[in-house]
């Protein structure tokens, strides 16, 4: 008698290759998956700090209107400065000229614009810690600007804080 000589492989042994190898690239798409949620965070964590400074740029190039208060208690509700009635629409004056308290509104109106386009639910918020001089927080602003990064819907809007002493 002689002995059986195996050629090739075996189909139990072709089956277990298939399945670990199948194990390997689920895991390998489950990270790409993940990279990409977290690439996405990054992306509006970034859209949230530059739009931060575009309204800190806004409020130190308009003096006049920071100096009178109209961009204390900034929002997206509507009616917040003391300066205008309604900061969630367009003044209209950006061909004619505006004044100060126009230009802030303007600013609101184009700030919040751009925040709820670049960002899930996104929105900001401006206000002055403190008008008391003898503060330590006097003339300090803070921007902040939310968002729902939807990564986890347990948990509270993601949002950028930035504070600022024009």
């Amino acid at each position: 008698m002689t002995p059986l000589r195996q050629k090739g492989l075996s189909l139990i042994e072709v089956m277990i290759a298939l399945a670990v190898f199948s194990f390997g690239l689920l895991a390998l798409a489950a990270l790409m998956a993940s990279g990409l949620k977290y690439n996405t965070s990054a992306l509006h964590r970034s859209y949230a700090t530059n739009q931060a400074y575009d309204m800190a740029d806004r409020m130190r190039a308009n003096r006049l209107g920071l100096d009178s208060g109209c961009y204390d208690s900034l929002g997206d509700s509507g009616t917040d400065s003391a300066c205008f009635s309604e900061s969630d629409t367009d003044p209209g004056c950006i061909e004619s000229g505006c004044t100060p308290e126009q230009m802030a509104q303007y600013d609101s109106w184009q700030w919040n614009t751009d925040n709820a386009r670049l960002l899930p639910e996104g929105a900001g918020t401006v206000s002055l810690k403190s008008d008391d001089p003898e503060s330590a927080y006097f003339g300090l602003y803070t921007i902040t600007v939310s968002w729902n990064d939807d990564r986890d819907p347990d948990t509270a809007a993601d949002s950028f804080i930035f504070e600022l002493q024009p």
